[in-house]
C-alpha cells in the first residue's frame, strides 16, 4: 500500500491536464501492471511535465522501452 500512495503522490503535476490523465490511470490500471511495467511507469513519471504531456498527447515521438510504451498506451487510452 506505500508504494501506491508514493506512486499517487508523484502523479500530482503543475499540469492540470496530467493531474487528472496519471490520477484515472492509478485508478483503472496500475494495480493490474506487472513489476517490469510498474518501474516503467515510475520512469516515464521522472520526465518533467511537458515532455510527458506531450508524449501522452501523441504530439512528441521519443525512442521508449518496450515497458514504458506499453504503458504510454494505456496511459493514452486513458
Amino acid at each position: 500500500m506505500k508504494e501506491l500512495e508514493r506512486v499517487r503522490w508523484r502523479c500530482r503535476r503543475g499540469l492540470l491536464e496530467l493531474d487528472i490523465v496519471l490520477g484515472r490511470f492509478i485508478g483503472q490500471h496500475y494495480a493490474s501492471l506487472n513489476e517490469a511495467q510498474q518501474a516503467a511507469f515510475d520512469r516515464l513519471l521522472d520526465m518533467p511535465d511537458p515532455i510527458l504531456w506531450d508524449m501522452i498527447a501523441d504530439t512528441q515521438s521519443s525512442s521508449l522501452q518496450n515497458e514504458q510504451r506499453a504503458v504510454l498506451e494505456l496511459l493514452q487510452a486513458v
